[in-house]
């Protein structure tokens, strides 16, 4: 089969397509046929070594797929590795049914961003009706989805994002005001959107601007950290946090995957609305599997919208 192999840790120039043997699934496993595989920020950190999870040499990078199943059958899942490939050897525990009505683009869209979106919304940030949620990158995969779910969560939605096409994507997904995330005066920029008022919780991915975004959120708000794009390490002082009733909360997916139900009804709730019509999946590209360096570049550069994707099979 084809496959993106790395054999020594760095940025995009790393990852070679490769003839590699199938994999051997082990038990309890299945041999998945790839239709689509997801790219995303933690595959860039992966392939580096310089994430929250140490990797192992030679590697196929990957944690996400649509596909059928031995039996033909459409499914999805998530991997710890190996999705940016032909065929992935899955556990069959793992593997979600893919429902009539989403796509195969859809259904490796919504797995890791669309299960982190939704932890985002209604575990981490816990957002009510009338709150205030500001989302970063929210013309990207995972702030799409965040803004659509906050906005069927009751929340009015500041959308940050980069240029004028990508707010007026945030528009069309429900953003309710939209602010330039490059502006010299984004704090006062995202008070002024909220009527001078500030925030009730900031979906947090850059690591940039952090202390600032901190600052704009009222009484018993809540910043929750999900990536850190910029690599960009940040300190908390905790006397800050006792005078400002504020609160800073971490979220990395894979202590979600571990708790097997609580991933299983997220799916099911995104896969359904999105049958539904009531979910809108933006696919910002989708890539022969050789051109996977270049994915990962668009997605480094951030001159992407929405969720890329690759066809191993183009």
């Amino acid at each position: 089969m084809k496959a993106i192999r790395i054999e020594k840790f760095g940025g995009p120039e790393v990852m070679n397509l490769e003839d590699v043997p199938d994999p051997t699934p082990g038990d309890g496993e299945v041999l998945v046929e790839v239709s689509r595989c997801g790219v995303n920020f933690a595959d860039t950190h992966a392939t580096r070594n310089d994430y929250l999870a140490e990797q192992a040499l030679p590697m196929i990078p990957g944690g996400e797929i649509s596909g059928t199943d031995p039996d033909g059958r459409r499914v999805a899942s998530v991997l710890m590795s190996g999705g940016y490939a032909q065929k992935a050897s899955v556990q069959e525990s793992w593997l979600v049914p893919v429902p009539d009505g989403v796509s195969d683009d859809q259904a490796a869209a919504l797995l890791i961003q669309g299960i982190t979106a939704h932890a985002l919304v209604h575990r981490c940030a816990r957002l009510e009706e009338g709150e205030t949620v500001v989302v970063e990158a929210a013309a990207g995969g995972t702030g799409g989805l965040s803004v659509q779910l906050a906005k069927r969560a009751g929340a009015k939605v500041i959308a940050l994002a980069s240029t004028d096409e990508k707010r007026s994507l945030c528009e069309e997904l429900g953003a309710d005001e939209t602010v330039d995330s490059g502006s010299d005066e984004l704090g006062g920029e995202i008070l002024a959107a909220n009527g001078g008022k500030p925030v009730d919780a900031v979906l947090h991915m850059s690591g940039d601007r952090f202390a600032e975004e901190l600052d704009l959120l009222a009484p018993f708000g809540r910043i929750v950290v999900f990536g850190n794009a910029s690599r960009t390490p940040n300190e908390v002082a905790t006397n800050g946090l006792l005078a400002t009733s504020r609160q800073v909360i971490g979220f990395w997916l894979v202590h979600l995957l571990m708790n097997r139900e609580a991933t299983t009804s997220a799916l099911a709730d995104l896969f359904g609305a999105v049958a539904a019509g009531e979910l809108q999946v933006t696919i910002g590209g989708v890539y022969p599997l050789a051109d996977a360096a270049k994915a990962h570049q668009d997605l480094i550069g951030r001159g992407t919208q929405g969720k890329l994707l690759l066809d191993p099979n183009a």
